[in-house]
Parts: C-alpha cells; sequence; structure tokens
C-alpha cells in the first residue's frame, strides 16, 4: 500500500487537527497494512506554500515537520520511504512552477516527476521479503 497523507490535514480540510493526530492516522493505517501482510510504502507529504481554499494557513514548516517525521518512521518500522516533496518543492517549499495549477494538486507535468520515484519505490518494495 502506498499511504500518501498529511495535505488535508494540514489545510484543515477534515476539521482541527494536530501534527500528533495526523501521526497518528498515519500509523494507524501503516500497522493495519502490516498486520495483515500487506507491504506498506510512505510517501512524503507534497510542497505547498498556500492552500488557494484557506488562505490564512501557512503549511510549510507544517508539511516540511511532517515529512521529517515520515522518513524517521518509515526507517524505524522498515517501510519504504518515498521523498516526492525534494522533487517538487522549490527551495521556499512551494510547489515547483508548472507542476501544480493551484499549488497544492500535481498536474500531469507534476505527476511525471513523481512517477519514477513511485516505480523506483514500488520495485524496491516488492524487492524486500
Amino acid at each position: 500500500v502506498h499511504i500518501m497523507a498529511g495535505t488535508n490535514d494540514i489545510a484543515g480540510n477534515t476539521g482541527a487537527s494536530t501534527m500528533a493526530i495526523v501521526q497518528g492516522n498515519i500509523a494507524s493505517m501503516a500497522d493495519l497494512a502490516r498486520a495483515n501482510g500487506i507491504k506498506v510504502i510512505i510517501a512524503s507529504t507534497p510542497p505547498a506554500a498556500a492552500f488557494p481554499w484557506s488562505k490564512d494557513k501557512q503549511p510549510v514548516p507544517q508539511i516540511r515537520a511532517l515529512n521529517t517525521w515520515l522518513k524517521a518512521y518509515a526507517a524505524k518500522n522498515g517501510f519504504t520511504y518515498v521523498d516526492y516533496y525534494t522533487a517538487l518543492a522549490t527551495p521556499e517549499g512551494a510547489m515547483k512552477p508548472g507542476l501544480a495549477s493551484d499549488g497544492v494538486h500535481p498536474t500531469p507535468a507534476g505527476y511525471a516527476v513523481m512517477r519514477p520515484l513511485a516505480l523506483a519505490a514500488i520495485r524496491r518494495t516488492l524487492e524486500t521479503k
């Protein structure tokens, strides 16, 4: 299973949320998958400097903090980690120009950047016992 989460939580789309809640939700999904013999890929949360529908949010620090946690969580639990953030982000933490029409959701060009990373992560995961 490929788990990529956090953006909607940070944006507040699902109601009030804390980093601990987001981390707990992701850990629950991964633990449930592992308990059922399903291999897990943990993906970084993609970059976003702002949310057009929630202009008061400043998500960059939260996204970066979540990605630090996701990488460490994946390593600690033997899950594959795929880093889309680095390939998609500007130094300021925004989505690179042309990779998202709204600064959040990838365009076909954004998915083209993500595709080889996803395929490599899937390959690595399937090769592990």
